[in-house]
């Protein structure tokens, strides 16, 4: 799993790569509240190697609670930021700050 954040001078946005090896599965996306937990929303590409990626342009100065779904399960990142307790999903969730 990897994060990697590259923030635009001219303006106030980071563009965020999110990266998951996941060579058995179909299909792989990353939901937060940046995305409205959208599964089609975050869908992420596959490629040849068997890792799934994707960039998100998000808002900086803020911070953002995600997951990743693989093959319809919820997955956390070891690199994201911290983690989180949310209440609404009874568990914990990756929190990333831009």
């Amino acid at each position: 799993m990897s994060i990697k954040k590259q923030f635009i001078k001219s303006k106030p946005v980071c563009k965020v790569t999110f990266s998951i090896e996941a060579k058995e599965a179909t299909t792989a996306s990353v939901v937060g509240d940046f995305n409205n937990w959208s599964v089609e929303e975050g869908t992420l590409s596959k490629l040849k190697n068997g890792t799934f990626k994707g960039v998100v342009e998000l808002p900086k100065d803020a911070s953002y609670e995600f997951k990743y779904v693989i093959d319809g399960e919820y997955v956390n990142d070891a690199e994201a930021d911290s983690l989180k307790w949310n209440e609404f999903a009874g568990t914990e969730n990756g929190v990333l700050e831009v």
